[in-house]
C-alpha cells in the first residue's frame, strides 16, 4: 500500500517546509530541477534498497519519521511507491482535480476499483473543482504581482545581460495588460438587479473573454507566462536563489486565473460549457477589502458548474473497473446517481447495528403550550414560535441525561432564539426565571462559535461541563452544516440526545441556488417522456435533509450505544420529509400529537435505558466519548468522563476531581462502553460495579488489560479468553489508551500497581513477539491475573525491565518513564520524542542496561530511529 499527501504535510526541507500552497510547490520543484534538495536526491537509492516498504501499512507520520531519521523525501517516496501498489490511499482531489490525477501516471486505471468514503460530500466537491469565483481583490493582487514580474524581470536582465525568452518583461507587461483589461471589462457590465445579478449561459464565457484576445490557443500561451511568473516571484522572494534559500510564506495570486483557464479551456473544446452559468454580481465589501477604494466597483466573476457527473464521466472514460461510493447519508440513492451522471446497477441500504429499544426517534409538531412548532420564514421570527421552541428545550434538558446537542438551520436562527430565550420567559408560565437561566439549571449551555478558530476551545468547553459532576450534562448548540454537524464523534454520554429545530434550506435568493435549481428545471424537460430527472425543488430538499441526517448521525456511533432523535417540527410529519431520511432511521419514527406523550414516551425511554444499564456492570474507558474523527492532528481532542486526573491534552495541565465525585460518577457511568468498541465480559466475580468499588486495593491484582483491537472486539465477548501478541503499536494495552479497558484509580498505590501491571503487559509483548505460539492467557476468575506464556514457560521480561528500572531511576525519573511509555501509546507525543526521551533517560553509565534492554520493546519498524539515538546516546560513553 502507500498513502499520498502534499507537500505541506510531508516535506521536511528546513526552508521549504515552512511554505504554503503553490508557493511550496514551486520551490520544491526549483530545487528539485537544480538538484538542490538532498532529500529529493536519495530517494531512488532508498526506494531500490528497500523493496519492502509498502508491504505493512503505514501512514504519513511514518513517512516523515523515514525522512527525518534516514534522509529521503518522503512526498517523492509515497510518489514512487504510488506506481507500483495494490491499494492507494488519497484525498479526493488527487483522483477528481485533472492535474492531479493526471499525476498519478502509474496507475493502470483499466483495472482500478475507486472507493469514495464519506462520499454524501461527493457531489458537492466535484462541482466545486469543476467551478471558479474571481473575487476582486484577487483580480488586483494579480495585476500587482505582474507588474512585479515586470520589475524583477528587469533587474534580473540588467544583471545577468542575458536575453532569456523565459524573462522577458514584455510577456508581463502585456500579462498585466490583459488582467486590467478584465477587470475594467467586468466593471462595466450592466447589472439591473443586484439580486440577480449579471448572468449568462456557460459559454456566453468564450465570447467574453475573446474580446480580450483570450482564446483556447493563447490561454496556453498565458499559462505558460504564469509558471514563469510564479517562478521568478518565487526567486524575487528569496534572499538568493541558492540552497540556502530563505523562506517567505507570501501566496502567488496569479495561480488562480491559471486555475481559471484551465477550467474554462479543459480538454482544449467547449462541450462542457452547457452545464454552466456565468455570473458577475457586486460583492460586499469587508473592512479589509484591499479594493476599498473611491469611486471603484468591487465584482466577482463566477463560471458555475451545476453537473458534478462531469468529473466521474472522466472515470468512464479513462474505463475505471468499479466506482463505489459509501457512506451513512446517501440516501435518496436515485437522485445522487442522477446528479453523478452514473447508473450505480449494485446499491446497497443496511438497517443500523442497533437493536430497535436502542433508539427513540419522535417529530414533535407542538409545543408544551400547543403552539405549532415550524421554522419556515413565515413562522420562525415570531416570539410565540420561539419561546414554544425554548420551553420544549428546557424540558427535553431536563430528561435527558448527560449531553444534548440542539441543531438550528442556521447562525442567525441560533443567536436570535438564544437572545429571546436570555431576555424572556414563555407568556404563560409563572417561573420568573427567564428560558436560558432554566435551560441552565438543567444542563451547562456551549455555543459553536462562528469563527472556526474558536472551536477548538468551545469543544474543549463542553467536555469540562460534560465531566462537571454538579451538573446532570451539558447542552451544545450548533448549526447545521457546521463544524459539530460533521466529523465528531459524540459516543455514549457525550451525546444522548439530538434535536433538530427545522430544515436547514439554503438561502432561496442566493444567486448559485437559484440558478441550479433554474438548471435542473431545465434538464428536467427531456425530449424523452420516460427517463426520470430531478428537479430543483426535489435537490433543494434533498440538500437540506442530507444535512439534517448528518447532524443526526453524531449520536448512535456504535452498536452498544443508545440515545434519542427529536424532530422539532411539524414539517417533519409530511411523508416526503420522512422519505429524504436515512434509511435506517426510518422504522423508528414516530409522530406525535401531543407534547405530553413525547415527554411521557422520551422519559420511559432513559428510565429503561438506565435500569438496564444498571444491572450490567461494566468497565470502560472514557476516552473515546467523543473523538474527531476527519483530523489527524486533533486526535486529542476528546471528550471523557471524570478520572482521578483528568488530563487537559491540549494545554497539558492536569485537572483534579473530587475523589467523592469520582466515586459517584464512575458508578453512575460504568456501564458505558466506548465508541466503535463492543461491550466485554469481565469476570471479577463481583456482582455490581459498587462492590467492585468496595473491594479497595484487590483491584490492583484483578485488573486485566486487555487488547480490543483483536477480532473479538467485533463480537462483544472473549473467546476462550486468549488474545494474538502484538507489537507494541498494535497492542491496545496502555493505561489510558482510546483502545483500553481501564480502571478508576482512587490512590497513588493502586495508580502505581496498575500502571506497573500495564506497562509490563505492554513490554512482554514485544519480547516475545517473535514465537507464534505466544499469547495472553487469563488466570480462573478468583485471581484475574494475566500471565503471558511462550511455548509453555512463563515470559518475564517486561516485569524484569520494570524491575531493573525502579533500581536504576529515581521515584521521579520513573515516574517520567511511565508517562513517557503513556505518551508512546497514545501518540501524544512524537514517537521520535517519546523514544529520544526515554533513550536520554537512560543514557548514563550505570544505566546502559537499561538502554540496552530496552530495545527488544521497540515496534520493528521503528528500531532504525532508536538504533541512531543509542548510538547518538553511547558514542560520549564509549
Amino acid at each position: 500500500m502507500a498513502i499520498l499527501g502534499s507537500r505541506e504535510q510531508m516535506c521536511i526541507h528546513d526552508e521549504v517546509s515552512k511554505l504554503r500552497g503553490r508557493q511550496q510547490n514551486n520551490a520544491c520543484h526549483y530545487l528539485c530541477k537544480k538538484r538542490w534538495c538532498r532529500h529529493h536526491n536519495s530517494v531512488t537509492e532508498f526506494i531500490r534498497n528497500n523493496s519492502e516498504l509498502g508491504s505493512e501499512a503505514f501512514d504519513i507520520e511514518d513517512l516523515v519519521n523515514i525522512g527525518r531519521t534516514k534522509g529521503p523525501c518522503p512526498y517523492y517516496i509515497s510518489r514512487e511507491l504510488s506506481k507500483s501498489v495494490d491499494i492507494l490511499f488519497a484525498p479526493y482531489n488527487y483522483l477528481i482535480d485533472p492535474g492531479n490525477r493526471r499525476s498519478l501516471n502509474g496507475i493502470p486505471w483499466d483495472n482500478a476499483v475507486l472507493i469514495f468514503d464519506e462520499a454524501h460530500n461527493l457531489e458537492s466537491i466535484c462541482a466545486d473543482a469543476a467551478s471558479f469565483d474571481l473575487l476582486p481583490n484577487n483580480l488586483a493582487s494579480c495585476i500587482v504581482e505582474a507588474q512585479e514580474c515586470i520589475q524583477l524581470c528587469s533587474a534580473k536582465r540588467s544583471i545577468e545581460n542575458s536575453a532569456d525568452k523565459q524573462f522577458d518583461p514584455e510577456n508581463y507587461a502585456i500579462l498585466k495588460a490583459l488582467l486590467m483589461a478584465l477587470e475594467k471589462k467586468i466593471s462595466e457590465l450592466v447589472i439591473d438587479s443586484k439580486e440577480l445579478g449579471y448572468t449568462k449561459p456557460g459559454n456566453y464565457i468564450y465570447e467574453f473573454l475573446s474580446e480580450l484576445n483570450i482564446t483556447s490557443e493563447t490561454s496556453k500561451k498565458l499559462i505558460d507566462t504564469i509558471d514563469s511568473a510564479s517562478l521568478l516571484l518565487e526567486e524575487g522572494n528569496s534572499a538568493e536563489t541558492g540552497p540556502g534559500m530563505k523562506a517567505k510564506t507570501t501566496v502567488c495570486r496569479l495561480e488562480t486565473i491559471r486555475d481559471m483557464l484551465d477550467i474554462i479551456f479543459r480538454g482544449g473544446g467547449q462541450s462542457h460549457a452547457k452545464y454552466y452559468r456565468f455570473h458577475v454580481n457586486d460583492c460586499q465589501q469587508t473592512s479589509g477589502d484591499a479594493l476599498k477604494v473611491l469611486g471603484k466597483v468591487s465584482r466577482t466573476l463566477s463560471w458555475w458548474c451545476f453537473n458534478p457527473g462531469l468529473a466521474m464521466e472522466e472515470f468512464l472514460k479513462l474505463g475505471v473497473r468499479s466506482i463505489i461510493l459509501t457512506s451513512g447519508t446517501l440516501s435518496p440513492l436515485d437522485s445522487l446517481a442522477m446528479e453523478l451522471n452514473l447508473e450505480f446497477p449494485v446499491r446497497l441500504e443496511n438497517p443500523h447495528v442497533i437493536a430497535s429499544d436502542q433508539i427513540w426517534v419522535g417529530v414533535v409538531p407542538v409545543g408544551p403550550s400547543g403552539h405549532p412548532l415550524n421554522s419556515s420564514y413565515r413562522t420562525r421570527e415570531t416570539l410565540k414560535y420561539k419561546q414554544e421552541l425554548g420551553i420544549a428545550i428546557v424540558n427535553f434538558a431536563r430528561i435527558v441525561p448527560d449531553g444534548l446537542l440542539v441543531f438550528f438551520p442556521s447562525y442567525s436562527m441560533m443567536d436570535k432564539c438564544i437572545n429571546c430565550w436570555k431576555d424572556s420567559n414563555h407568556e404563560n408560565s409563572t417561573d420568573e426565571h427567564t428560558i436560558w437561566q432554566r435551560i441552565c439549571k438543567h444542563k451547562q449551555p456551549v455555543i459553536e462559535p462562528r469563527q472556526s478558530s474558536n472551536f477548538p476551545n468551545a469543544i474543549e468547553d463542553y467536555a469540562a461541563k460534560l465531566r462537571d459532576s454538579s451538573t446532570t450534562g451539558a447542552i451544545f448548540f450548533a448549526v447545521c452544516r457546521g463544524k459539530v454537524s460533521e466529523g465528531l464523534d459524540f459516543a455514549d454520554r457525550a451525546g444522548r440526545a439530538v434535536i433538530v429545530t427545522g430544515m436547514p434550506f439554503a438561502t432561496p435568493t442566493d444567486p448559485k441556488v437559484r440558478l441550479k435549481r433554474d438548471y435542473l428545471d431545465k434538464q428536467g424537460k427531456p425530449s424523452n417522456k420516460n427517463s426520470k430527472t430531478l428537479t430543483g425543488e426535489e435537490w433543494y430538499v434533498q440538500q437540506a435533509a442530507r444535512a439534517v441526517n448528518q447532524a443526526i448521525g453524531r449520536v448512535i456511533r456504535h452498536r452498544h450505544d443508545y440515545g434519542a432523535i427529536i424532530y422539532c417540527d411539524e414539517r417533519f410529519v409530511w411523508q416526503n420529509y420522512q422519505s429524504q431520511m436515512s434509511y435506517w432511521l426510518r422504522p423508528y419514527i414516530k409522530c406525535y400529537k401531543k407534547y405530553g406523550e413525547v415527554v411521557q414516551g422520551l422519559t420511559k425511554f432513559f428510565r429503561d435505558k438506565v435500569s438496564i444499564d444498571s444491572s450490567k456492570p461494566k468497565v470502560t474507558d472514557f476516552n473515546d466519548s467523543i473523538v474527531r474523527l476527519t483530523d489527524k492532528h486533533t486526535h486529542q481532542d476528546i471528550i471523557s468522563a471524570p478520572a482521578s486526573t483528568t488530563a487537559n491534552e491540549n494545554k497539558g495541565t492536569a485537572l483534579p476531581v473530587n475523589t467523592t465525585a469520582i466515586r459517584s460518577n464512575y458508578i453512575k457511568f460504568a456501564q458505558i462502553t466506548p465508541a466503535n468498541r463492543s461491550t466485554l465480559s469481565m469476570k471479577h466475580g463481583y456482582s455490581s460495579t459498587s462492590q467492585l468499588l468496595s473491594s479497595g486495593d484487590q483491584l490492583s491484582t484483578d485488573a486485566q488489560i486487555v487488547d480490543l483491537t483483536a477480532d473479538t472486539a467485533t463480537r462483544g465477548h472473549l473467546p476462550g479468553h486468549t488474545f494474538k501478541s502484538l507489537g507494541l503499536k498494535k497492542a491496545k494495552v496502555m493505561v489510558g489508551s482510546k483502545d483500553a479497558v481501564c480502571f478508576d484509580y482512587r490512590s497513588p498505590k493502586l495508580q502505581h500497581n496498575v500502571e506497573s501491571r500495564a506497562l509490563a503487559g505492554c513490554l512482554g509483548e514485544r519480547s516475545t513477539a517473535s514465537s507464534k505460539k505466544s499469547n495472553i492467557a487469563q488466570a480462573p476468575e478468583n485471581s484475574g491475573a494475566i500471565r503471558e506464556k511462550s511455548e509453555g514457560q512463563e515470559s518475564n521480561a517486561g516485569p524484569a525491565f520494570l524491575k531493573l528500572a525502579r533500581e536504576k531511576l529515581s521515584t521521579a525519573e520513573y515516574r517520567d518513564f511511565v508517562e513517557y511509555m503513556k505518551a508512546l501509546k497514545l501518540r501524544t507525543m512524537h514517537i521520535k520524542d517519546s523514544l529520544d526521551a526515554i533513550a536520554k533517560l537512560f543514557s548514563s553509565p550505570e544505566r546502559l542496561p537499561l538502554l540496552e534492554g530496552f530495545r527488544v520493546f521497540v515496534p520493528k519498524n521503528h528500531l532504525p530511529l532508536y538504533e541512531q539515538l543509542v548510538q547518538c546516546y553511547t558514542m560520549p560513553n564509549t
